[in-house]
């Protein structure tokens, strides 16, 4: 066998569908500006998890996009959570209060808020670019672990550790379930990722991609019309950030090849720039977030869709795996 797990009558069950009480151990990934309750909801009525991204979102905001993404779905989804946000309190009260059964933390410390999260019985994953820190993770007494590589857009990890080498190091290092992101868009590409020892995967730039996503449409376009090399991770001396190519990061490639400091860079950047790129529409001088793997990307369709066809790929490459 290829991976641990097995086939089933209307799904697949391994751990991680066993934890999340989900069909396919397909997650979509908590993007801010993209993952709203709409895009949510149609992934986990598809059989996956969908996740609401928590990032772009004010406490009220979040709740309000909690209690629809509960109107509009039966099935577990989740909302990400990351911890170098203020608020962060009141963020978590309103998560308790909504009963939200899955929390996937990233961008801090596991520690943190793990244990007071399981107290009030939610499953906690947390989202990682190391081994080191997946071992962290476990000895923090998290459910589950996303291991992320370089190739993933938005910010990445220090390490530029990419998703090949990653996986199986965080297989070796840990025991609890995790699963693998950054640069996965197809079953193809999860087939690989399970057979290198994960048990799921973590797709962001391919939900970007679909009608449901709450991201702008000139956006998505944009993502559609990428091709190889059209991304770069930039800003390192601040927090590295996977981009597309467009004016504002030619200020920001001008102004670090002119040893600009760390303040300048901050004021270069300034705010709500990611708001004004993928949510705003503006390509020109706006922050556009996304992953290598958008070179591949050439429709926008129905989250749903997405869903059956990454698991229908799998299926089918599982079956016969040396097939073209």
């Amino acid at each position: 066998m290829l991976f641990e797990g097995k086939f089933t009558e209307d799904g697949f069950d391994n751990r991680v569908t066993r934890l999340f009480g989900i069909r396919y151990p397909i997650v979509q990934a908590g993007m801010i500006w993209a993952s709203g309750w709409k895009l949510a909801a149609a992934v986990s009525n598809a059989g996956g998890l969908g996740i609401i991204g928590a990032g772009s979102m004010y406490p009220e905001v979040l709740r309000e996009h909690i209690q629809k993404c509960k109107a509009a779905t039966d099935k577990p989804f989740a909302v990400n959570l990351p911890l170098l946000y203020p608020d962060i309190d009141k963020h978590i009260a309103y998560i308790i209060e909504e009963k939200v059964p899955i929390v996937f933390t990233s961008a801090g410390n596991p520690k943190t808020w793990t244990a007071k999260l399981k107290e009030n019985g939610i499953i906690v994953v947390h989202v990682v670019s190391s081994a080191k820190f997946a071992r962290k993770c476990e000895d923090a007494g998290v459910d589950a672990v996303v291991a992320e590589g370089f190739e993933a857009g938005g910010h990445n990890g220090r390490e530029e550790t990419t998703t090949l080498c990653l996986i199986p190091a965080v297989r070796q290092a840990i025991s609890i379930p995790f699963i693998a992101a950054g640069g996965i868009a197809t079953g193809r590409g999860m087939l690989a990722m399970m057979a290198m020892g994960a048990e799921g995967v973590q797709m962001g730039s391919r939900f970007v991609c679909t009608n449901e996503a709450s991201s702008h449409m000139a956006f998505k376009e944009a993502v559609v019309a990428a091709n190889e090399g059209d991304t770069v991770v930039t800003l390192k001396k601040l927090t590295p950030v996977r981009l597309i190519k467009n004016q504002f990061y030619q200020h920001v490639h001008d102004a670090e090849n002119s040893c600009a400091t760390v303040p300048e860079l901050e004021e270069l950047l300034g705010r709500a720039r990611a708001k004004k790129g993928m949510f705003e529409g503006d390509l020109e001088e706006g922050e556009l977030e996304i992953g290598q793997v958008s070179s591949i990307i050439k429709e926008i369709k129905p989250a749903g869709d997405v869903v059956a066809e990454v698991w229908a790929e799998f299926k089918q490459t599982a079956a016969s795996p040396f097939s073209y």
